[in-house]
């Protein structure tokens, strides 16, 4: 039960009668499905509405965990497994998570009619903030996956007070060049959308192997009624712009970039990870975990977003669970010693209060 509920049970001396009984079990199942379903809103933007569920107690004494979703899902499809992942719970309970829809693109949406101009990645960044200042939330950690991660990339740059921390799955910085662009225009002649999609989702291996993954999303993307609004998201996405990130021209909050160690986007966050300020970046490379680690591995993925939340100072390391306990070992062992001395200086310094020990890099490469 929440703090806030308990702040508001209803206590006697006498105890209640059977019905009353009833009807506070009643309300508090309720309580609970809400906070787990989250409550959905519409949200006017000065560049049209957006579609944001919203879970937990929205408390603003922290900042809010706002995600982004890419290309060919919507935020339940890809980000429900991690959020809803058991140990993810030690986190979430702490925190507001806002998820966003790129227009269009949630679940019942309908289809744009022929015609339609769809916003520019530059846009939807622009829609954020008025998300914020509709739930009164002064800063955020953003979570996003591809174009989302672009999109939450941008949104940063403008925005750099009103992001206290990144993470980014599969962010690619560029935009396309030449030869992507041709690629691109040759496969749109010979592939399906669905499966131009996919090849932007999932490793080579992934799609080979037909796993279960790629079968759901496959069929899911394929049946979509608004099938033609996410066709519109990912012209948008492939149109994109470079960000022109650099060592000057960089994010000022610390960021974690995390990628597949097979993923579509692996050596375009690598590009990326050589761009960043290397004192408030780390980077996560994962083993076996395809193009959606969120999805493969949500329990790596789980333990490296803990560190990160603790090195903000927002989870003290007495806070820690089993989670951390048990995996620390398993995790490091398949560190070099430099290496896991390095991730704990970037993503556990939340015990001193935030700041940060003197380190002259502290971005590296994990495989786990």
């Amino acid at each position: 039960m929440t703090t806030e509920m308990q702040e508001i049970a209803i206590t006697e001396e006498k105890p209640l009668l059977t019905g009353q009984a009833d009807t506070a079990k009643d309300a508090e199942l309720a309580a609970r499905i809400l906070l787990d379903q989250g409550q959905e809103h519409s949200v006017e933007t000065p560049h049209g509405v957006l579609h944001v569920t919203v879970h937990g107690t929205r408390t603003t004494r922290r900042p809010a965990i706002l995600t982004f979703h890419d290309v060919g899902l919507e935020s339940k499809s890809c980000f429900s497994t991690l959020f809803k992942f058991e140990e993810m719970q030690e986190i979430v309970k702490n925190f507001t998570l806002i998820h966003i829809d790129a227009p269009g693109q949630e679940e019942g949406a309908a289809a744009y009619p022929t015609g339609y101009q769809y916003p520019s990645m530059e846009t939807i960044a622009e829609m954020i903030p008025a998300v914020l200042q509709f739930f009164n939330f002064r800063t955020v950690i953003g979570v996003g996956v591809g174009a989302g991660a672009y999109i939450l990339s941008k949104f940063t740059l403008n925005n750099p007070d009103l992001v206290e921390g990144l993470v980014l799955i599969n962010i690619d910085t560029d935009a396309r060049g030449w030869i992507d662009w041709a690629a691109h225009k040759l496969s749109s002649v010979t592939s399906s959308l669905s499966e131009q999609i996919l090849s932007h989702l999932f490793s080579q291996d992934e799609l080979s192997s037909n796993t279960d993954l790629v079968q759901s999303h496959r069929e899911r993307i394929a049946k979509a009624p608004n099938l033609v609004n996410i066709e519109l998201l990912w012209k948008t996405y492939n149109s994109r712009r470079d960000l022109n990130i650099d060592r000057n021209t960089t994010f000022k909050c610390p960021v974690m970039l995390v990628v597949g160690d097979q993923a579509p986007y692996e050596e375009a966050a690598v590009e990326c990870n050589s761009k960043l300020d290397p004192t408030t970046t780390s980077f996560l490379k994962m083993a076996d975990a395809g193009g959606l680690p969120q999805l493969t591995q949500p329990g790596k993925l789980t333990e490296a977003f803990k560190y990160f939340i603790q090195g903000m100072g927002y989870m003290a390391s007495s806070c820690m669970t089993r989670l951390s306990r048990s995996r620390t070992t398993s995790l490091s062992s398949s560190y070099s010693m430099d290496g896991s001395r390095s991730r704990s200086r970037t993503l556990s310094q939340g015990s001193q209060g935030g700041q940060m020990p003197p380190s002259p890099s502290q971005t590296m490469e994990v495989s786990c």
